[in-house]
């Protein structure tokens, strides 16, 4: 199954701001690894509390923290942090 992706307009401001090779290589996370497996849970880490909603991917020095719609089959990316501020 071929999951959805899409950015928030505030996830694409910050994804804007990251230099080209740390773009190019969240955004082929998000293409070839996310995009292309069955569950998308099963790949990130689920967040607790009030946003146990959310799951959270590292890649590299960032982290993603994405919905998932199973209805839609979109995984929605929410924020793109550096590791260090994400909390």
């Amino acid at each position: 199954m071929v999951w959805r992706i899409e950015l928030t307009a505030s996830a694409k401001k910050q994804l804007a701001k990251l230099d080209k090779t740390t773009a190019k290589h969240i955004t082929a996370f998000l293409r070839e690894r996310l995009a292309l497996v069955d569950d998308p849970r099963s790949t990130g880490k689920a967040l607790t509390g009030p946003l146990g909603d959310y799951l959270r991917y590292r890649v590299g020095d960032y982290r993603l923290i994405c919905n998932i719609q199973d209805v839609a089959v979109l995984v929605l990316v929410v924020v793109i942090m550096d590791r260090k501020e994400a909390y």
